[in-house]
């Protein structure tokens, strides 16, 4: 059967800050001026980066370490990650650059090791470590978007709390922490973080919120006092922001692209309405029955973290995956479902006829919604069954079309 699909677009809350660099800087000075905490000359403070695919990351970076020079101290950056990059010092540096978070453009050195150091566990069922470089400075600025996780919800999810944590600990602590599965994010992850706060070698974090648009929305500078009151309350922020698609129930669901830049799941769980956690119930909404991926991301370098989410993917696809760095992401996270193969088809169109059959129901027609990744879904395309369904507010873009090429593929979005 071929289905005809219009395009549309959602629109959403598209409040955003208009100069990152400005609001980052005052942030920061506001705070370090504050007297608490207090850079001394001299000191070497490390700014603690993240995976993450955040907005404006290294402009935002770059700003932090313009103020820290200003007060006399000497920054670095460090890749804060558990498992990303293959667990490699060089992976996690090409992860920074990818991102334009490089030496030169930074004005910094970038200090990247895998190398840990035990720290005070404060009676914890578990040990806690952190970065040597980390360690060794003088104090520690982490930055990181405060978002919905990928895996669990809690007071305490995708923000400064695991930054310092995860991000810190690198791949021992990481690995440590996911030993113990949902317990270990939900429980030990909150706990593991104020001791680690306690400890007193953090002397700020960088909130970051962004909205549906992935624009920066908010800009934070905090102490570690605050970071354990303020946190929460931002999360509820990025979960109002937050994007979602424009109707409950979908028989097919096409991801353009996935990648550790779009989500730490390759794609966001939320927003698909999978999460395929035991333990971890469904999100209510939305319902869909079978989802297909065509494309891995350049800046996931290799890593195809979620693939296991999918039900068809593509030969593309597969040809992209860096397996080493995908299963290292996998076993650390101890969500083996999550890098597990789909089918794989050979074409977008076989992809797409194989997700439409995995939906059953065969003599019904189909509700299919295309997006590009789960961090751009103001626009998609609907099939005529999915576009009697749609909710919210919404603006016809084009169509009736076809979305397949004579060579099989997906037009360009």
């Amino acid at each position: 059967m071929e289905y005809q699909f219009t395009k549309v677009r959602q629109t959403f809350d598209s409040f955003r800050i208009a100069d990152v660099e400005q609001a980052t800087a005052e942030a920061v000075t506001r705070k370090l001026n504050s007297g608490n905490p207090l850079i001394p000359a001299g000191a070497s403070i490390a700014i603690a980066a993240g995976s993450r695919g955040i907005a404006n990351i290294a402009k935002i970076v770059k700003t932090i370490a313009a103020v820290v020079k200003g007060k006399g101290a000497h920054p670095f950056i460090l890749p804060a990650m558990g498992s990303h990059g293959g667990s490699t010092a060089e992976g996690q540096v090409e992860i920074l650059a990818s991102y334009g978070i490089t030496e030169e453009a930074m004005g910094c050195p970038i200090r990247s090791s895998m190398e840990v150091v035990g720290i005070e566990n404060g009676g914890l069922e578990m040990p806690l470590f952190m970065d040597r470089h980390a360690f060794e400075s003088d104090g520690v600025i982490i930055v990181n978007r405060i978002k919905p996780h990928t895996a669990f919800h809690g007071d305490y999810e995708s923000g400064l709390i695991k930054m310092s944590v995860i991000g810190l600990g690198k791949a021992r602590l990481a690995s440590e922490l996911h030993r113990y599965g949902l317990y270990g994010l939900k429980t030990l992850l909150p706990q593991a973080g104020k001791q680690i706060l306690a400890a007193g070698k953090i002397v700020l974090g960088i909130g970051v919120v962004e909205n549906a648009y992935d624009e920066t929305a908010i800009i934070e500078a905090l102490t570690p006092e605050e970071i354990l009151a303020r946190e929460p309350e931002l999360l509820i922020s990025a979960k109002r922001m937050m994007p979602s698609l424009p109707l409950d129930e979908i028989d097919v669901l096409v991801v353009d692209r996935i990648g550790k830049d779009i989500s730490g799941s390759g794609m966001d769980p939320n927003i698909i309405g999978r999460m395929r956690i035991d333990g971890m119930p469904e999100p209510q909404s939305p319902t869909v029955k079978s989802i297909v991926i065509t494309d891995l991301t350049e800046a996931s370098h290799g890593n195809a973290c979620g693939i296991g989410l999918a039900d068809v993917t593509t030969r593309r696809l597969v040809d992209k995956v860096n397996w080493d760095a995908t299963y290292a992401n996998g076993v650390t996270s101890g969500f083996y479902s999550h890098v597990a193969l789909p089918i794989v088809a050979q074409t977008d169109r076989q992809a797409l006829d194989w997700g439409i059959r995995a939906s059953h129901e065969p003599h019904k027609v189909k509700r299919i919604v295309r997006i590009p990744d789960t961090l751009h879904i103001s626009e998609l395309y609907v099939s005529e069954a999915a576009l009697a369904e749609l909710k919210g507010d919404l603006e016809i873009l084009g169509g009736p079309m076809n979305l397949l090429e004579e060579e099989d593929s997906l037009i360009e979005f």
